[in-house]
């Protein structure tokens, strides 16, 4: 099973990053992770929404052009669908009869384009609460790493 993470901006962090290699180096038993960084755009103070949308768009484009062939996409979204650690796990197994690769998308600190919506099989939401994209990529690998202690049977704190 490929999964690729492709998100907008760079870790600056340390201690993100230190996260994001424990999790990575965790999935690397299950799975081959590829994270891809796509830079994000600079937002003016004072952005109109149309400006907005503009950032959006050229953040998407950039998504766009990084998409695995054939990959199962699903795009992190405040109005995308919940589920429990265990139903996500389910999930994934579901996709993984039929697709050897998804792609999760996090978007950058205004959300995602309505093109890359569009090219998601399922909108994943963590909650109505925002969160700082770069916070958003620890949790995610940590849900991911759950997936599959689940899905091979593992015990894994709860």
């Amino acid at each position: 099973m490929n999964i690729t993470v492709i998100c907008v901006g760079k870790i600056k962090e340390k201690y993100f990053t230190a996260a994001i290699d424990e999790y990575s180096k965790r999935l690397s038993r299950f799975v081959k992770l590829n994270i891809i960084e796509v830079a994000d755009e600079k937002i003016p103070d004072n952005a109109s929404e149309k400006e907005m949308n503009q950032i959006k768009e050229k953040e998407g484009s950039k998504i766009l052009s990084k998409l695995p062939p054939n990959s199962f996409i699903i795009t992190l979204c405040i109005e995308g669908k919940e589920f429990s650690s265990e139903e996500l796990a389910k999930k994934i197994a579901d996709v993984s009869m039929t697709s050897s690769s998804i792609t999760f998308i996090i978007g950058g600190s205004l959300g995602l384009s309505d093109s890359v919506k569009a090219k998601s099989k399922l909108r994943l939401s963590f909650g109505r609460m925002t969160l700082p994209h770069q916070l958003m990529r620890v949790v995610l690998l940590e849900q991911i790493y759950r997936t599959f202690k689940i899905n091979n049977n593992e015990s894994y704190h709860k």
